[in-house]
């Protein structure tokens, strides 16, 4: 590998009094507050209880997760001028998350006047993680090759098992809720780049989806940046997560190309089949035993993650990542994913206070 490939995170916050601990519509306040130090890379998101910050592109692994570090501070430090706090949440624990109040812009007019109801449940945060790639053609191909790890990734990224006072039962209801836009989940297996590029313009020609922004696929090609764009993630708690999953995203991307290069094919399970698997992946999280396509029964989703990384290991190995990547993993494999922890806190004392208490001490 020549160079190592780039890597770049757009994390999503929630706000929180830290009174009441609900989910607080400051966002535009707070973004206008953290843009004195992080310019254009913090945003608003759609409601305005959310934060979206984005980093730089990086090759360094270490650095990357400097960024990270560095902005979520940033951020917490604007709420914190404005007497709030910030939560890295799938979804809202405590507050009235339905209908969100939207931020005032004319995209996300159009989108609540396109989509209606769809919008109400869209308080949920996630980790959009972008890995350089050459070009569209080459960023579909490795679509091909890494949408059968999906759900595994679900499992391991879950962290959104509370919605607004209660708990849904899932590891990740935000994966459910994302499951009702028209384009969303598993991408398909695309034949060919004139595949991908008839399908987003039939979607576009139809009203399905707004513009190339509106496609909500797991794994997408990002529309504004020459990145493959992942997208299943719910916001993760803590700082070491969101590198954790970057570190395995490129391995993965480059082991894909690898693949491609020596003209190996794509594993392609059912569709319906790699559905079905997210959906179990999102219900029972990290800690449970989610579908092995390649057998079509059921493993742990631990195990499937130790094979993955051992599958990883020579990616790892070249962009130096290793060593990281597999410490961040024996500390998530030790104390559980986000949802886990979030359950974790709530059983103490069975309240949900001290979920939130537990989120803004963890971002």
């Amino acid at each position: 590998m020549p160079v190592p490939l780039t890597m770049g995170a757009e994390e999503e916050y929630l706000l929180v009094d830290p009174v009441s601990r609900a989910v607080s519509a400051a966002g535009p306040e707070v973004v206008a507050e953290a843009a004195g130090e992080l310019g254009d890379r913090v945003g608003p998101e759609l409601t305005r209880y959310q934060v979206e910050v984005r980093t730089d592109a990086h090759s360094s692994l270490a650095e990357f997760a400097e960024q990270v570090r560095s902005t979520r501070a940033t951020v917490a430090r604007a709420a914190a001028r404005h007497g709030l706090r910030i939560i890295s949440s799938g979804t809202p624990v405590l507050g009235q998350a339905t209908p969100p109040p939207l931020t005032g812009s004319p995209r996300y007019a159009r989108s609540a006047a396109m989509f209606r109801s769809l919008d109400d449940e869209q308080s949920a945060c996630a980790c959009h993680i972008h890995i350089g790639v050459p070009d569209l053609a080459t960023a579909v191909r490795v679509s091909n090759h890494l949408r059968p790890w999906i759900p595994v990734l679900i499992a391991l990224t879950s962290n959104s098992p509370f919605w607004a006072g209660r708990d849904t039962g899932y590891a990740s209801w935000r994966t459910t809720t994302w499951g009702r836009w028209p384009v969303a989940g598993p991408p398909p297996y695309f034949e060919s780049l004139a595949h991908f590029e008839d399908l987003v313009a039939g979607f576009i020609a139809t009203g399905t989806v707004m513009d190339r922004g509106g496609l909500y696929w797991d794994i997408r090609p990002s529309h504004h940046v020459p990145t493959l764009e992942f997208r299943f993630a719910d916001a993760t708690t803590t700082p070491g997560e969101t590198v954790l999953l970057a570190g395995i995203l490129r391995a993965m991307t480059a082991d894909a190309l690898h693949a491609i290069a020596a003209d190996e094919p794509a594993f392609r399970p059912e569709p319906e089949m790699l559905r079905a698997a997210c959906w179990r992946a999102a219900r029972h999280g990290l800690a449970g035993q989610v579908i092995d396509l390649t057998t079509g029964g059921l493993s742990p989703a631990v195990g499937q993650l130790d094979r993955l990384l051992s599958r990883l290991r020579p990616a790892l190995l070249s962009h130096g990542d290793s060593k990281l990547v597999h410490t961040l993993w024996s500390l998530q494999r030790a104390h559980g994913n986000g949802a886990e922890r979030q359950r974790a806190a709530h059983r103490t004392r069975g309240s949900l206070a001290d979920v939130v208490d537990h989120l803004i001490d963890s971002t």
